[in-house]
C-alpha cells in the first residue's frame, strides 16, 4: 500500500477572515467603527445623551398632553413643524458635539492612540472609522427623538400622522446631512487640540454663541448673506415641514422690525452642508497626519 498523501491547508486569501491576513483599508475603517460604535453605546456620554433626548421628549409630550395646543395637534404639519421643528437643530449639535467633540483629541491626551500607530493601519482609516462611529451614534440619538415625535402623532392624530410623512423624511434626511457636516466641522476642531476639553470647548461655543454673534453682524453691518457659515443652514431640515421640497422659501426679506434678513434656497443649503463636508474633513485628517504622539 501506499503512504497516504499529506494535503496542504490552501493559502489564505485576503478578505477571507483568516488569520494572519491584513484586512484592506475599508475594512479596517469599518472594523473600527463598529468597535468604537460599541464603546459609545456603552459610555456614559450615550447615556448623557440619550437622557437629553429623554427629557425634551417627555417635557414636550407632558405639555402637550396637559395644554392640547390646537394649533400643535390640529394636523401633522403643525406637529411636525412644532415638535421636530423647534429643537431637531439644537438635538442634533448637542449630539456631534458630545459624540465628535474628543473623538482625535482623546487619542492624544490618553495616550491611546499610542497602541492604535502600532498597528499596520493608516491614520486615514482611524479618521474614517471614528468618523463614521459618531455619526452613527448621533443618528440613532437623533432617530429616537424623531420615534417620540411620530409616537405622539398617532397618538393624537391616527393614521393622520403620516399624511406628511414625504416631507419628514425629507426633513430627516437633511438633518443627517447637516450632522454630517457638523461632525466634520468638530473633528477639525478635535484634531486641532491634543485636550479633549479645549476641542469641546470651543467648538460649543463657536456654534452656541459665536457663529450667531457673526451671523448678526455680517447680515447687519456687511449686508451680505453669511453662506460661509455652517449655522446659516441649520434650520433647513426644518423648512421642509412648512414649504415643500420643491419650493424655495423667501431668499431675502425685508420688515421694518427685523431688517433684512436671509433664508438658504434647498439647493443651496445642500451645496453649502456638502462643501463643509469635504473642506472639515480633508482639514480635520490633514492636521490628524501631521500631529506627532508625545
Amino acid at each position: 500500500m501506499s503512504a497516504p498523501t499529506a494535503t496542504m491547508p490552501a493559502a489564505p486569501t485576503a478578505g477571507d477572515g483568516t488569520l494572519g491576513v491584513v484586512p484592506g483599508t475599508f475594512q479596517q475603517a469599518m472594523i473600527l467603527s463598529r468597535y468604537q460604535l460599541r464603546d459609545y453605546l456603552r459610555s456614559r456620554r450615550f447615556v448623557l445623551m440619550m437622557s437629553i433626548v429623554a427629557v425634551v421628549g417627555g417635557l414636550l409630550t407632558g405639555l402637550i398632553a396637559y395644554f392640547r395646543p390646537a394649533g400643535v395637534i390640529g394636523s401633522a404639519t403643525d406637529m411636525y413643524g412644532t415638535l421636530w421643528g423647534t429643537s431637531a437643530s439644537g438635538l442634533i449639535l448637542f449630539a456631534g458635539i458630545i459624540f465628535g467633540g474628543d473623538a482625535i483629541a482623546g487619542e492624544f491626551q490618553n495616550k491611546t492612540g499610542y497602541f492604535l500607530m502600532g498597528l499596520p493601519i493608516r491614520r486615514a482609516t482611524v479618521y474614517a472609522g471614528k468618523y463614521t462611529a459618531a455619526v452613527a451614534a448621533a443618528v440613532v440619538s437623533t432617530a429616537v427623538y424623531l420615534a417620540i415625535i411620530v409616537g405622539n402623532a398617532v397618538y393624537y392624530l391616527g393614521p393622520g400622522a403620516f399624511s406628511d410623512g414625504s416631507a419628514l423624511l425629507e426633513s430627516f434626511g437633511l438633518a443627517v446631512l447637516y450632522l454630517l457636516a457638523l461632525v466634520g466641522f468638530v473633528f477639525l476642531f478635535s484634531s486641532l487640540f491634543k485636550t479633549s476639553l479645549y476641542a469641546v470647548l470651543v467648538v460649543a461655543v463657536l456654534f452656541l454663541f459665536g457663529f450667531s454673534i457673526i451671523q448678526d453682524l455680517v447680515v447687519g453691518l456687511i449686508h451680505i448673506e453669511p453662506w460661509f457659515l455652517l449655522s446659516y443652514v441649520a434650520n433647513t431640515s426644518n423648512s421642509v415641514i412648512n414649504y415643500p421640497f420643491v419650493g424655495v422659501p423667501a431668499h431675502v426679506s425685508h420688515s421694518p422690525l427685523l431688517g433684512t434678513t436671509y433664508a438658504p434656497g434647498y439647493a443651496e443649503a445642500i451645496e453649502i452642508m456638502v462643501g463643509y463636508l469635504f473642506a472639515t474633513a480633508l482639514g480635520g485628517l490633514a492636521l490628524f497626519e501631521r500631529e506627532e504622539f508625545s
